[in-house]
């Protein structure tokens, strides 16, 4: 059987690819868990500037759990794959380097929830978004979550109710995704964007998007106060020096994640 999450690095990044084609690359207990996995190890290689996500083909990004597998299982099984799911969402807004999320086709319900995810989103503009779940009897809880901090309360509410599908252009409009694209664009656009994440410094992003995140709940004067602390620790890295020195010396930087 063949692998069921890919992974491979290229020019300073690891790509991840869910390899379920032939079941419309739905996600399995198996397969959560090699995220998590590849995440830990890739969090921990110093040579990986960024992570892009995306699923195998030309069909679909991601449908979700396999419900062949939760439907089989039991109520204990089921919830164990529901809590390595949350655990994952959880996780990945606070890792410390670049999550983009390429979209190759249609995103649904478990699949939204890991693109929204992500730092980055670019998609096809063919593609589209949706959490069906209310079709067959469920309800997008965890995902739920996440589409509220992206596109507030009433707009969730009429996704998570409807299960209607939001295409790319209107996601893009929306705030769901970065950005929307013609397909024969899409590998230009994600190379375009992760060529330009690599050259930033490591440290940087690590101490600046923890930082951000760290400040989801947090009420305005509390967050700018909490920011401009770790605007302190930031310019203090060896990598904020050489970087405003080399803007006085008019040169590319040479950043070392320190």
């Amino acid at each position: 059987m063949a692998d069921q999450l890919l992974r491979e690095t290229r020019n300073e990044v690891a790509y991840l690819t869910i390899n379920r084609e032939e079941r419309r690359n739905s996600l399995t207990l198996d397969m959560i868990q090699n995220f998590h996995k590849y995440l830990d190890e890739i969090d921990k290689d110093k040579s990986i500037k960024a992570v892009c996500i995306t699923g195998a083909g030309h069909k679909i990004f991601c449908s979700g759990a396999d419900l062949g597998v939760t439907l089989g299982g039991e109520r204990e099984d089921r919830l164990t794959g529901a809590k390595e799911y949350a655990s994952l969402i959880k996780r990945m807004p606070d890792f410390g380097k670049p999550l983009v999320a390429r979209v190759n086709g249609p995103c649904l319900a478990g699949g939204l929830g890991l693109m929204l995810s992500c730092d980055l989103v670019i998609a096809r503009d063919d593609a589209y978004f949706c959490t069906p779940e209310v079709n067959v009897g469920i309800f997008p809880m965890m995902v739920g979550a996440l589409l509220l901090r992206h596109i507030g309360l009433k707009r969730t509410m009429d996704m998570v109710l409807t299960g209607r599908k939001v295409g790319a252009p209107e996601a893009q409009a929306m705030g769901l995704i970065t950005l929307s694209v013609p397909p024969e664009k899409l590998d230009n656009e994600v190379d375009t964007i992760l060529g330009q994440l690599v050259t930033k410094s490591p440290i940087g992003i690590r101490i600046g998007k923890r930082a951000f995140r760290e400040t989801w709940d947090m009420p305005f004067d509390k967050a700018v106060d909490h920011l401009c602390r770790a605007l302190g620790d930031v310019i203090s890295t060896e990598d904020a020096a050489e970087g405003m020195r080399a803007f006085l010396e008019k040169r590319k930087p040479v950043f070392k994640g320190r």
